[in-house]
């Protein structure tokens, strides 16, 4: 469905009554939305409203449905197992070489098919205190083979620079720490937070830094977030990008083509494509594996090696993320991207 051309807004859309008072929502689903409200944080930026009227792709992301509240037996609260690999309050360490860091666990926005929905948002687990982030820092330090800190939450871009340049201040001084890559959204939901104080305060002497945005259609991809990731790569810090398999958000081929190509564009190289995670309330959002990997056939037959993310299932329970693309290569034969089957070696 259409929705209403919104009143201008100024600020963060945070209740159900705002999404109504600015013609995001018909004023008739207030009671229900208000029972989502209650469950699953809501927010939703001036940059992201702006995109919404006439969207249903981008209203899907952002704007509270009823079906949320309608839970599968095959839906769990922490669908990629973080608490099982957590060693000490706000990391997650689940491959040998990199540790997760919850730096925060509130967002710019809340999107409606988020994994850690259940722990995020004002009423989600509270921020990590200065003790804890102490024995964080310590654990890292403590383990010479932890190569990569990945800083996530929440959105650690919603920290305040100085806070942003206190952590890198803090990972600076391990040695064995290389790199540091930040997970945001904020960049295409919250453009004018990139300041150039900002990407300043992601850097530190001897850290590469990377920075992984997180974006679903072509069109979060406003001219003003190309210029806030223009500000980040010129800056010196690459970006890859995230993007979510969402059913009536971008399950179709040209949807995934125009925002793999627009990702380039902007010299964000296209990272992940991740299968929709089993969180509470989500199912509406989830595609098959099948339908995946027919997407990303699309894509390998139409558009450019750059434009290629990696299609991947973080398996249920913890146990890490899977490659799951379409195979082109069996014993004897290799398929092309038009479907046509060749026998490798040839002479065979």
């Amino acid at each position: 469905m259409g929705h209403m051309r919104p009143a201008m807004t100024a600020r963060t859309l945070r209740t159900p009554k705002d999404l109504a008072d600015a013609g995001l929502v018909a004023p008739e689903r207030l009671a229900e939305l208000e029972g989502v409200a209650a469950r699953y944080a809501v927010a939703v930026t001036p940059a992201m409203v702006e995109l919404i009227p006439d969207n249903d792709a981008m209203a899907r992301q952002f704007v509270p449905n009823e079906a949320e509240l309608q839970t599968t037996s095959d839906e769990l609260a922490d669908p990629i197992g973080d608490d099982a690999h957590s060693p000490v309050s706000g990391v997650v360490h689940r491959y040998p070489d990199r540790v997760l860091l919850k730096a925060n666990h509130a967002c710019a926005v809340y999107c409606r098919f988020c994994f850690r929905r259940e722990m995020v948002g004002p009423d989600g687990v509270r921020p990590m205190s200065a003790a804890q982030l102490d024995a964080a820092m310590a654990y890292i330090a403590a383990d010479p083979a932890i190569w990569e800190v990945i800083v996530t939450g929440g959105d650690p871009l919603i920290l305040s620079p100085r806070r942003l340049a206190d952590l890198m201040a803090r990972l600076a001084r391990i040695p064995h720490v290389k790199i540091v890559r930040f997970h945001t959204r904020v960049p295409a939901v919250e453009p004018e937070r990139v300041t150039a104080e900002l990407v300043a305060a992601l850097q530190a002497p001897g850290k590469t830094t990377w920075v992984a945005l997180h974006a679903n259609r072509a069109e979060e991809l406003t001219p003003a977030a190309a210029a806030a990731c223009a500000r980040i790569v010129d800056a010196g810090v690459p970006m890859v990008s995230q993007t979510v398999l969402l059913k009536g958000v971008n399950d179709e081929a040209a949807a995934l083509e125009a925002l793999m190509r627009r990702f380039v564009e902007l010299r964000i190289k296209p990272y992940y494509l991740h299968h929709a995670d089993m969180a509470p309330g989500t199912s509406h959002f989830r595609t098959t594996l099948a339908e995946g990997q027919a997407l990303m056939r699309d894509l390998r037959g139409t558009v450019s090696g750059l434009c290629q993310p990696t299609y991947v299932l973080d398996i249920p329970g913890g146990h890490g993320k899977a490659p799951v693309g379409p195979c082109y290569a069996t014993d004897g034969e290799v398929t092309d991207p038009q479907g046509q089957a060749h026998r490798y070696p040839p002479g065979d």
